[in-house]
């Protein structure tokens, strides 16, 4: 996603350097915030890929047996109907199977998976730690709170995003919202929210794991069934923000991807630098 002016930025620190007349370059992500980030991606892939073998062994979204297949799952559902329509799947050997073969470990891999899903678990929890430590240790942590402008500044940003293809299909210039903030509304949004999510990723799954010692953390999401429903769907939240998250930090330049590599941003002018 874009990245806007970093705040408290003092011009005598040592990671302030000039770098042109008018431009600095400026400290923008603590090297824990850089590190954990990068982290998260294959663990994150771990924890998909093995939780949905785990998932394929015990479905929570069941229905009555299908009259035609006598399937009771959903994603066998979906993957009969890919096969069906989607072309080049039509000769497919397992139709039912096709999304558990598509984006899991593969068929009879419960015990692997349930190894590698925890082995990632512990790691996914010791990276939200290194996390949290790199917000507090460089003070990242007070740009991620919710404000109370966020809705006008969130309306705004997303209108450029929307614009930004088109225009430059257009050949037209589309300017960036300026915003004397470390990240835009939409970002904080986007940045506070997956944080909670994470959260409450790790809250649900031990209330998976330990139903009967943490039996009172199931019961706070409604019970064992339902601590597994908020566990499936937290997936898809991750899914879900990973993609665009992706999209348009291409889309705002390399300065946006430079700054979450080696920490430093030249995204800030001298003069609004010296305000601050």
């Amino acid at each position: 996603m874009s990245q806007s002016t970093p705040p408290n930025c003092e011009p005598n620190s040592a990671s302030t350097l000039q770098e042109q007349p008018g431009v600095l370059v400026v400290g923008k992500h603590h090297f824990l915030v850089r590190w954990s980030h990068w982290l998260n991606l294959p663990i994150l892939l771990g924890l998909i890929l093995s939780g949905i073998s785990i998932y394929w062994a015990s479905p929570i979204y069941q229905h009555k047996p299908d009259p035609n297949t006598g399937n009771v799952d959903v994603a066998a559902d979906i993957g009969i109907w890919i096969c069906a329509h989607v072309p080049g799947q039509h000769h497919y050997s397992s139709p039912p199977d096709w999304i558990y073969n598509h984006m899991s470990l593969g068929p009879g891999m419960l015990a692997l998976a349930l190894r590698l899903h925890w082995s990632c678990a512990y790691l996914f929890m010791l990276n939200g730690i290194v996390y949290v430590a790199g917000l507090v240790m460089g003070g990242a942590w007070r740009s991620l709170l919710p404000r109370r402008t966020d809705l006008l500044d969130a309306l705004r940003m997303f209108r450029y995003y929307l614009g930004f293809p088109l225009a430059k299909l257009a050949r037209r210039q589309w300017l960036h919202p300026r915003f004397n903030t470390k990240y835009n509304a939409l970002q904080r949004a986007a940045y506070f929210s997956v944080s909670v999510a994470g959260f409450v990723s790790v809250a649900t799954g031990w209330s998976i794991h330990k139903p009967m010692q943490l039996h009172w953390l199931a019961e706070l999401f409604g019970g064992y069934n339902a601590a597994r429903v908020w566990h499936f769907w937290l997936m898809w939240v991750y899914f879900l923000f990973v993609v665009p998250h992706v999209i348009l930090v291409f889309a705002d330049g390399w300065d946006t991807l430079r700054s979450m590599i080696v920490g430093w941003s030249t995204r800030a002018a001298r003069s609004e630098v010296i305000a601050k």
